[in-house]
């Protein structure tokens, strides 16, 4: 039987079977708990930063706006696929519906889209400090931070609505089992009845449009710091600049390296297990080291962090 959202007299939808990594009945809940510390040290740490952030008023300045705002994509990253893949592992029922895969593959893209562009805003801004720091509060006011985050996020929420739509109009009549542990383009693609041609071709346009454009603003922009940062003439400070850039960098090139290079294949070259391990690394890897690669080596945040942990031990004492 042909499953489809467009055939008015099949209310029927189809259940997905996912594949999530090893079969090994005994590695499971060794499978489970590795997952599940991952997951809780990305809320955790994620949200340690969005609090410091909004509790601090010295840190209320563009760079950690959208450092807030990366962290919160990064919680809304790992929550769009780890409850579901925890309760798969831990209850060995490896399912998901035909809406939850929806819903899942639209808030994916989602936040694939939405890190790309605040990545290169980020950048952008690293750009403005570096070579324009005369002209720094005029570009980068709060108003105009405010715009620019508000677009970030405007564009993300838009661009998966096609990709989406028309996923929810394919057939699945040949298989219902995803080779994958999430509901992703490429293995949805692979078992489709359909004519996936269409699809195939909005997938390269729009990673041409969002990944590789935003990747070519972030060079550009890196460009112009380094020779900046080369026009300093103390060591001194042209090790502070770039200090300021190291982590963006890091994060960029861990995020690119393994995003470009899975979305721009066709679905005949997708390997599960190199696409699986590519996927959690900006799933998991990203989302974890993030709030390590942007405070450990920040004197301002750890200040104000201490700062905070100070006033709330402070508060609790007086309570108890």
């Amino acid at each position: 039987m042909i499953y489809s959202l467009s055939s008015g007299n099949q209310s029927e939808l189809p259940i997905f079977t996912v594949q999530c990594f090893s079969e090994n009945a005994n590695l499971q809940h060794l499978l489970f708990i590795f997952l599940l510390l991952i997951y809780l040290i990305i809320i955790l740490g994620n949200t340690v930063v969005i609090t410091t952030i909004t509790l601090s008023s010295k840190l209320h300045t563009p760079m950690y706006m959208f450092l807030g705002n990366l962290s919160f994509l990064d919680i809304s990253y790992s929550s769009t696929i780890f409850p579901k893949l925890l309760h798969m592992v831990y209850t060995q029922q490896k399912t998901i519906s035909f809406t939850g895969c929806i819903i899942q593959l639209y808030f994916f893209i989602l936040c694939v889209c939405t890190e790309c562009f605040l990545l290169t805003i980020m950048a952008y801004d690293r750009y403005v400090a570096i070579c324009y720091p005369l002209h720094y509060t005029l570009r980068m006011s709060l108003k105009h931070c405010v715009r620019l985050i508000v677009g970030v996020w405007t564009v993300g929420f838009l661009d998966p609505l096609v990709f989406s739509l028309l996923t929810a109009n394919l057939s699945f009549c040949s298989s219902h089992h995803i080779d994958h542990f999430y509901c992703d383009l490429i293995p949805l693609l692979k078992i489709t009845c359909s004519d996936t041609s269409t699809l195939e071709s909005l997938i390269y346009v729009n990673s041409l449009a969002v990944g590789v454009s935003t990747f070519a603003l972030l060079l550009f922009s890196y460009v112009y710091i380094i020779r900046t940062i080369r026009r300093i003439r103390s060591s001194q400070g042209r090790q502070k600049a770039f200090s300021t850039c190291i982590s963006h960098l890091t994060c960029v090139i861990i995020f690119y390296g393994t995003s470009i290079g899975t979305y721009l294949r066709s679905k005949v070259s997708y390997d599960h297990l190199q696409d699986s391990f590519f996927a959690l690394l900006y799933i998991a890897l990203v989302p974890m080291i993030n709030p390590f690669i942007y405070t450990l080596k920040n004197k301002e945040f750890k200040r104000e962090l201490n700062l905070s942990r100070k006033l709330t031990t402070r508060s609790l004492a007086k309570f108890i």
